[in-house]
């Protein structure tokens, strides 16, 4: 993903909200506030396990949760706004090549050594913007997360939109050999990852190419604003 060279840094949150306030139906599971990531540990900023985004993409984050609602399911949330202080984490733990304790769970097939070199880690993250959201669906009939065929936040091929299947036209490719070890989805898992792709992309939240789980509202109110107060609750 390519990022503007005009970065402003900004504890401002006047534009911010917490998601619950305007979204209350959202399950969260802020994975960046435990230790149930790639890292292993809590990561600087997340002071709550709670989500912020700004105000104009929750408001439509609230369109698409009414949307998935009437179709049996719920939006759960792995992370949203993101301070700059937590990019710089991930930054500096890609640096630190040996600490590898979450390898089995999250880069099994890669060396540590590859993560920045490959855009897995970057110096900037449009989450710092506000406006982008890692989510997936929750099934209210059967009461579990929707099977779409792999973790948040694996690094692989296996995350992209495309991996088995066109995501354009919603054909499920079973014969896709991308995987360096042969692992494949069902036809039901690319459907999954398509029933989220487009209800997102109905309410104006556009996909990002190697993750199926993550969206940025199309016209974000703050594309060149990388803000960093923390992961907290707003009152006002």
């Amino acid at each position: 993903m390519a990022f503007s060279d005009r970065v402003e840094p900004t504890e401002d949150n006047s534009e911010f909200v917490t998601l619950t306030d305007v979204v209350p139906d959202v399950i969260l599971e802020i994975r960046y506030y435990g230790t149930y990531n790639f890292v292993g540990t809590r990561i600087d900023g997340y002071m709550e396990p709670t989500a912020l985004l700004t105000r104009k993409a929750a408001e439509r984050l609230k369109a698409v949760s009414d949307d998935v609602m009437a179709q049996g399911y719920r939006l759960k949330i792995y992370d949203a706004y993101r301070p700059q202080m937590g990019v710089d984490h991930f930054v500096r733990w890609s640096l630190d090549v040996p600490d590898t304790l979450m390898r089995t769970y999250f880069y099994s097939d890669l060396d540590k050594s590859v993560l920045f070199e490959q855009l897995y880690i970057m110096e900037k993250s449009g989450h710092t913007r506000g406006s982008t959201v890692d989510l997936t669906l929750f099934d209210m009939a059967t009461e579990k997360e929707v099977d779409m065929g792999g973790t948040f936040d694996w690094f692989g091929v296996e995350s992209h939109p495309d991996f088995c299947g066109n995501p354009e036209t919603g054909e499920y490719n079973p014969d896709d050999d991308r995987s360096p070890v042969g692992r494949t989805i069902t036809e039901e898992q690319f459907k999954n990852r398509m029933i989220l792709r487009q209800v997102m992309l109905r309410h104006g939240f556009k996909p990002l190419e190697s993750e199926w789980w993550h969206f940025t509202l199309d016209d974000e109110p703050f594309k060149d604003t990388y803000f960093t107060f923390p992961v907290k609750q707003i009152k006002r």
